[in-house]
């Protein structure tokens, strides 16, 4: 095995790194606080092919491998997350489902401009009544003459308002269940397509989320991504490369949860020393620093074995599951380390924890994650 990073690979980290201090971290917390949108900050990910890093460069993108995906993602994240997960989804939901299973047609016309960065993706799987059972999608899509007329609601769609073309999974034929399941490309302004308010969130605050609405949304029938009946598998295909990235988003809340604690800890002083200096701070930063290694390397091996074209479902799911949890406990030793001052705003990791908490929920539950792990070892046998 080789645990080196080619050039390239640094070379892309680094300039996350540097774009993230730079053009990032100034307004994070203001963002946070408003809840409000980073259109400027997306614009200029996309001109630096970070919003399309796994595209061929015939359709846009930057034609990157996963693992380059990964190390930009954790510097973006580690520095806001909300921000990170904008960027997850129109890279891992939105540019790689389109590309794998879009037509030429929608490669030309949707995916190009997507991966280039001009253009926004959103991804709308979620409904009032089908969160982690995915399979009772109530959204409908009946065909009438060359087109699809959609009616029915979405919830939780990441890039909701913002989006420019949002994937929408909605039943093509109620009789064959999660098989008659189909996926189309909806544009904003489309007639009959509006979207609810934005969610008040407790984390990823500067991310839109909202509900989307269908009434009598007309589409032309050539936005069918795949085929009918093909939905279903389109979002559990998706979603497999999805977890990937949000365990980099969490690995990069937990990054950032352990520099803010080691710096904090060398400042800070009690009973006449550093608090770096007690061993009880020690062992916790030795444990934030163990588990941030461990979930790097699930990750970057999901990451390595999706790029050779090999099932990678497990190792995404445990990637996800694990990096998403330890970026909980990272922040929650954070603030621990802090005291009271890690309660308020003025220092950063109260973010880091509401942050970290939604990577425990979206894109599959730590629930779902452990079902589909165990599905396959219990293949496997």
């Amino acid at each position: 095995m080789n645990f080196e990073f080619t050039e390239e690979h640094l070379m892309i980290q680094q300039t996350a790194r540097e774009f993230a201090e730079a053009e990032i971290a100034k307004s994070a917390v203001e963002r946070d606080i408003n809840a409000e949108f980073p259109s400027e900050i997306v614009k200029k990910l996309g001109e630096l092919g970070f919003m399309g890093m796994m595209v061929p460069p015939e359709y846009g993108g930057a034609g990157l491998d996963t693992i380059s995906y990964i190390l930009a993602m954790i510097e973006i994240s580690k520095v806001d997350a909300s921000v990170g997960v904008i960027m997850s989804v129109n890279n891992s939901l939105v540019c790689f489902g389109l590309e794998k299973y879009g037509s030429d047609y929608i490669k030309e016309k949707y995916l190009t401009p997507l991966a280039k960065g001009d253009k926004l993706g959103a991804f709308a799987l979620s409904e009032p009544e089908a969160g982690s059972d995915a399979t009772k999608q109530k959204t409908t899509a009946d065909t009438e003459g060359d087109f699809y007329v959609l009616n029915g609601i979405k919830n939780w769609t990441t890039n909701g308002v913002s989006a420019d073309y949002h994937l929408v999974m909605a039943t093509t034929d109620k009789e064959k269940g999660h098989h008659g399941i189909s996926t189309f490309i909806v544009e904003k302004g489309t007639e009959g397509f509006g979207h609810g308010k934005k969610e008040d969130k407790l984390g990823i605050r500067s991310s839109d989320t909202c509900s989307l609405t269908f009434q009598n949304c007309r589409i032309p029938a050539q936005n069918l991504v795949w085929e009918e009946g093909k939905g279903f598998n389109f979002a559990m295909q998706t979603l497999n490369g999805g977890r990937i990235g949000i365990a980099a988003q969490a690995i990069g809340i937990a990054e950032a949860s352990l520099e803010a604690a080691l710096k904090y800890s060398k400042e800070r002083k009690a009973f006449g020393q550093e608090i770096s200096k007690f061993q009880a701070i020690q062992f916790k930063l030795a444990d934030m620093a163990m588990k941030i290694d461990a979930a790097k390397l699930l990750t970057f091996k999901a990451a390595a074995v999706k790029d050779a074209n090999k099932k990678y479902y497990k190792e995404a799911a445990m990637a996800k599951l694990y990096a998403s949890k330890i970026a909980v406990e990272c922040a929650l030793e954070a603030i621990q380390i802090h005291g009271g001052y890690g309660y308020v705003r003025e220092y950063l990791v109260e973010r880091y924890l509401r942050d970290a908490k939604i990577t425990e929920i979206y894109e599959g539950t730590s629930e779902i994650q452990r079902m589909i792990i165990a599905r396959a070892l219990l293949d496997e046998m």
